[in-house]
């Protein structure tokens, strides 16, 4: 869980870049007014770094442990733990795109940073509440005992869910504006060195977010392992309170970007209006007056042969009622224009290439591995051990590290030797990755099958709370792949998104990763729930037992091991159906510019 949310955002936000320059280079979006020129600037960086920085460290230093106040709290089976963990991860990124949404189209950066940080305050504090008020939790229960352990009640598990759920919104709308509203900030299209104070701000978001991480894995874990609950989530309580004082304390100094309309709304747009004239015949392809080019200047004037039936979106029926007298269409849900109808089909294109790299985000998302180095030795000298939560941290360690190594040393020798001024192509890259997760879960089948092994034989099968004379540290190697492989194929997988559509299309293709983020949590949901339920079936242990002894965590790596080569082999036929890639095509393109897309 930890480490899709970690390790897949230090990857996002390396991409983020480019999304955010053509829209601080747009003169239309700033206010002009003398006060507002007066705003900004460097000194607003403090703020909006801190604000982002204490969320991320809040947020994320409660994931690791989670899993064990789950179940050591509420008394939950390991197997539903791990599905609530999941279903959180997924309505968190789903929200990410939701708050992107409304900042952009409605209510501006500012206002959903400030909306969002206040949301995550109240969040952590009623998850803190739920470890300090006894009402709030079911009475204490040994797990080793005979006696079975009461539930909790409809009313607790509300307030619960209830403090997820509010740290979700405060995720889905801190997150993907903060980068953007801060470029804001430092953009100047009058200065000369504009990119330079970008490039500074940007470099600083970055080391700032990235070891935000590394804290929230290891310092919020400690606090929690060495002095409990209250105070483990009372730490992150207090981060989000200086958070929304920073950011509300930099406000009078801020710039504030207008909402503008969507992409998004575009995108729903051409399906409707093209349904609306399904018994409109199509006009020939070269008849550029009976198709609405619109009046933005687009170079696109017809649209292409390709899913031919989206065309009727940016068909012209009647020319006196379709469009107004300055040339806009007079209802955008009735005629799209055909840039518009073209963007579509080339998110369209890209949805099977897509589809592939969900499994390998579910191979990601697994709280088994916490479990696993519980039930294990953990010491790294006599005196102290690593927190069983912090163990995803070489996780992190590992992208932050390759994609340095990659973007500074890979690149350069490839360029010099094989001619490949970019490296290795996104999808090569991409195949790499899955490829690897595959490897990584193949290792950690093998290693849980030993560790189950010595736990048997040292007669703890019985004894959840056990724990194994075997390092943790074995773990690391499985950690390490998947680490390389999230490396690989996410930069890979946003790096073709973003060559396959247009400049304007940026946020659009860091929402499309997102969203595989979202639908990745609930694969591997109902992934969990369905081998929780077959594998129990006539009174059987579960294979995913709260009791890792008795249960068989090694059988279900072998399964997601295989459906990760299965999906391997499926992204080698989408590869072959997508054709060549033109993946290396440069993004200094213009906004109307998108790249020749080989039909699926």
């Amino acid at each position: 869980m930890a480490l899709e949310e970690s390790s897949v955002e230090l990857t996002e936000e390396k991409m983020e870049k480019m999304a955010i320059l053509p829209d601080n280079n747009n003169s239309d979006q700033h206010e002009t007014t003398p006060k507002s020129k007066k705003k900004g600037g460097i000194i607003t960086m403090p703020f909006i770094i801190v604000n982002e920085a204490f969320e991320k460290v809040a947020s994320y230093g409660l994931l690791p442990n989670m899993i064990f106040y789950l179940m050591n709290v509420y008394h939950l089976e390991a197997a539903k733990g791990v599905i609530v963990l999941s279903l959180w991860s997924g309505i968190s990124n789903a929200l990410a795109i939701v708050g992107g949404f409304l900042s952009d189209s409605y209510f501006g950066r500012f206002r959903v940073i400030a909306f969002g940080t206040f949301c995550s305050l109240l969040g952590t504090s009623l998850l803190w509440l739920t470890s300090v008020v006894p009402a709030l939790k079911p009475a204490p229960c040994a797990r080793s005992s005979s006696e079975s352990c009461s539930s909790a009640t409809p009313i607790q598990f509300l307030v619960l869910f209830g403090s997820f759920g509010l740290i979700s919104i405060g995720a889905g709308c801190v997150r993907p504006c903060s980068l953007a509203f801060g470029a804001d900030q430092v953009s100047n299209k009058d200065n000369p060195n504009n990119e330079r104070v970008l490039d500074s701000f940007f470099n600083w978001y970055y080391a700032s977010t990235g070891l935000a991480t590394i804290i929230a894995l290891t310092v919020i874990v400690f606090i929690q392992d060495k002095f409990g609950w209250p105070i483990g989530f009372g730490v992150p309580v207090c981060l989000m309170i200086l958070s929304l004082v920073a950011f509300f304390f930099g406000s009078p100094l801020y710039v504030h970007v207008k909402a503008k309309d969507s992409l998004f709304i575009g995108m729903f747009q051409v399906p409707v209006a093209a349904f609306r004239k399904r018994n409109v015949s199509l006009p020939p392809i070269d008849a550029e007056e009976l198709y609405f080019g619109g009046n933005n200047g687009s170079e696109k004037k017809v649209p292409s042969d390709s899913l031919r039936c989206l065309n009727k979106a940016c068909v012209i029926v009647d020319p006196v009622n379709d469009l107004k007298p300055d040339g806009s269409a007079s209802k955008p849900w009735s005629l799209c224009t055909v840039e518009r109808v073209e963007n579509l089909k080339s998110i369209l294109r890209i949805m099977p290439m897509w589809t592939t790299g969900i499994m390998m985000l579910v191979a990601m998302n697994n709280s088994y591995t916490t479990l696993q180095a519980k039930s294990m030795d953990r010491h790294i000298t006599p005196k102290f051990e690593i927190p069983a939560g912090s163990f995803t941290v070489f996780s992190v360690v590992t992208i932050t590290f390759w994609v340095a190594f990659y973007d500074r040393a890979v690149v350069p020798l490839m360029s010099k030797f094989c001619g490949m001024p970019r490296g290795l192509t996104p999808k090569v890259r991409m195949g790499l990755g899955l490829l690897l997760s595959c490897v990584a879960l193949i290792v950690a089948a093998i290693v849980e099958s030993v560790r189950r092994k010595a736990a048997i034989n040292h007669g703890l099968q019985d004894n959840p709370r056990g724990v194994l004379d075997m390092s943790a540290m074995w773990l690391v190697p499985q950690l390490v792949l998947l680490g390389l492989a999230e490396g690989l194929n996410a930069v890979g997988q946003i790096e073709f998104y973003y060559s396959h559509l247009s400049k304007s299309m940026s946020s659009i293709a860091m929402a499309i990763f997102t969203l595989g983020m979202a639908v990745s949590s609930i694969v591997g949901t109902l992934l969990v729930e369905l081998v929780d339920t077959i594998t129990s079936t006539g009174g059987k242990i579960s294979w995913l037992s709260s009791n890792l002894n008795k249960g068989h965590v090694d059988y279900y790596y072998w399964l997601v091991a295989l459906m990760c080569f299965i999906n391997f082999v499926y992204f080698l036929v989408c590869c072959r159906l997508f054709g060549s890639s033109g993946s290396h095509t440069s993004h200094k393109k213009s906004d109307d510019d998108i790249v020749e897309h080989e039909s699926v």
